[in-house]
């Protein structure tokens, strides 16, 4: 269904009881609802939550910014590497804000809050800005944004950048996906290629926006560093992080709970930068804890 967030049309998924525990997911970069898997979904509507899953603006069925134009990724990369300032088309915090007008238009007056990679930063955003909205809170392979972090090897940042062979080829668009997911994912935990390539083209197939995670890209460097923000949490915290993240190096889960003051971590062998069916029942058991802290 679609919501107005303060004015962003939004889709979103709405799982289980009402009357459950209020729980809104987070997807990272150019990542859809889908992306949290039915399963995961139903194994945390059975710990009593009731879920809500939804497209950060830009990227699924929700609304796009194509007006505001593709920004250069090679010119703003330049930028941040050399401390310049990134001019977003929007911002980490308003991506924020967009979650708590959601909250608004489903009359929640608080929830439990599970952010993956930019799904976490969005989260650390809006635990800083609106506190009393968020009863806990899980932060998923993601980042402070301090640049003292070690970052992702060259590699990895030529394959985020790259586009497909082919961008109008269904085909071509999945094959590139799964490039990338290899390149990225969990050494201890390989996907299938079959299960992989099913939920890439369930995916690409639902929407294909590569200028909208072009922006949202930006709007994480323009966010700059969280660090000092984060000293004014106080509410419980699940730091879940991948030993072997290339993406966001283990470091920044470390950095995470040092700085939050309410923070547990949960560092997980052989995890990349994705999540594997096999953790889902440790996921879950992260996210009920920091919950049943609140």
């Amino acid at each position: 269904m679609q919501i107005s967030a303060h004015g962003i049309a939004l889709e979103v998924e709405d799982h289980g009881s009402p009357g459950g525990e209020p729980l809104v997911l987070i997807m990272g970069l150019g990542m859809q609802l889908v992306a949290w898997h039915p399963d995961f979904v139903a194994s945390l509507v059975a710990r009593g939550f009731r879920v809500i899953r939804f497209d950060n603006r830009d990227i699924g069925l929700s609304q796009g910014f194509d007006h505001l134009g593709v920004p250069s990724l090679a010119v703003d990369a330049f930028k941040y590497a050399f401390g310049m300032t990134v001019k977003a088309p929007y911002t980490v915090a308003d991506m924020a804000d967009d979650t708590c007008g959601l909250l608004d238009a489903l009359g929640i007056r608080a929830a439990h809050i599970c952010g993956a990679s930019m799904g976490g930063m969005i989260a650390q955003q809006l635990a800083v800005r609106q506190p009393g909205r968020v009863k806990s809170l899980t932060l998923m392979m993601t980042s402070s944004g301090s640049r003292r972090l070690p970052g992702p090897t060259l590699k990895v940042r030529g394959a985020m950048i790259s586009r497909p062979d082919d961008p109008t080829n269904v085909q071509s668009v999945i094959d590139h996906y799964v490039k990338l997911y290899r390149l990225i994912g969990s050494p201890g935990y390989p996907a299938p290629e079959a299960d992989l390539r099913a939920r890439l083209g369930l995916s690409v197939r639902r929407s294909y926006r590569p200028q909208g995670t072009a922006r949202q890209m930006v709007a994480i460097a323009a966010d700059g560093d969280r660090s000092r923000l984060l000293a004014q949490l106080r509410v419980p915290t699940q730091i879940i992080h991948g030993r072997d993240d290339p993406l966001i190096p283990v470091a920044a889960g470390h950095d995470l709970a040092a700085r939050i003051a309410e923070a547990q971590i949960d560092v997980i062998a052989g995890m990349g930068h994705d999540l594997p069916t096999e953790l889902w029942p440790r996921f879950v058991a992260g996210i009920a804890g920091a919950a049943g802290r609140a």
